[in-house]
């Protein structure tokens, strides 16, 4: 249960936190599009099983693998895209902390 509030807590009260501290004009919109680096988690589906509770994702699913993680990182660089690699760096430390706890 504790996993599982940190696990979920850093996707999605992290990125609200971030929209509402650095981005205070835009916190709204800032927080949904770095909410979209949830999509990330779509290359769950191919895995087998799609979903284990025991598995950690990182560097088992594609989009999560040690290659994608500095593309993530570019994305901050930049300002037109910066938000979605916010949200996709937090969607990456939420994982790597779920692995921790395992």
């Amino acid at each position: 249960m504790e996993r599982t509030l940190i696990h979920y807590g850093i996707h999605f009260i992290l990125p609200l936190l971030v929209a509402l501290f650095f981005f205070k004009d835009q916190w709204l919109k800032a927080y949904l599009i770095m909410l979209a680096g949830l999509f990330i988690d779509l290359d769950h589906l191919l895995a087998n099983p799609i979903f284990d509770p025991n598995r950690c994702s990182i560097n088992f699913h594609p989009l999560h693998s040690y290659y994608a993680m500095p593309l993530y990182g570019i994305l901050t660089l930049f300002r037109k895209t910066r938000w979605i690699g916010i949200g996709l760096v937090i969607h990456i430390i939420a994982d790597f902390a779920d692995c921790g706890l395992m």
